[in-house]
């Protein structure tokens, strides 16, 4: 696999995670007001490992090196934590509602 298609199936992944995170905010709408204020801590980290997470694949697209090993590692590693850190937010607000919250 080269950079480029990479590049292109992370962003298109990361377009697909916005979505996700942008659901835990509705969902968070739901919750009390300490409940809130944890999945909003969390929230905010999923944002920063997304902004990261786009930062690292603009860079290799505009570089393009012949070695990048070691940026997908970083990538690889900073999406495994992003779907670690959001499974972890939506536990929470499963065991926090007040009812249900499908998701």
């Amino acid at each position: 696999m080269d950079v480029q298609d990479y590049c292109s199936g992370m962003a298109a992944e990361l377009m697909a995670w916005k979505a996700k995170i942008f659901d835990v905010a509705i969902k968070a709408d739901n919750l009390g007001t300490a409940e809130k204020g944890r999945v909003w801590e969390s929230f905010n980290e999923l944002k920063i490992i997304v902004k990261d997470l786009e930062d690292k694949i603009q860079t290799l697209r505009h570089e393009c090196p012949s070695e990048w090993s070691p940026q997908k590692q970083e990538i690889d590693k900073a999406s495994v934590d992003m779907r670690s850190r959001y499974q972890e937010t939506m536990d929470y607000i499963g065991k926090a509602a007040p009812v249900s919250v499908p998701g």
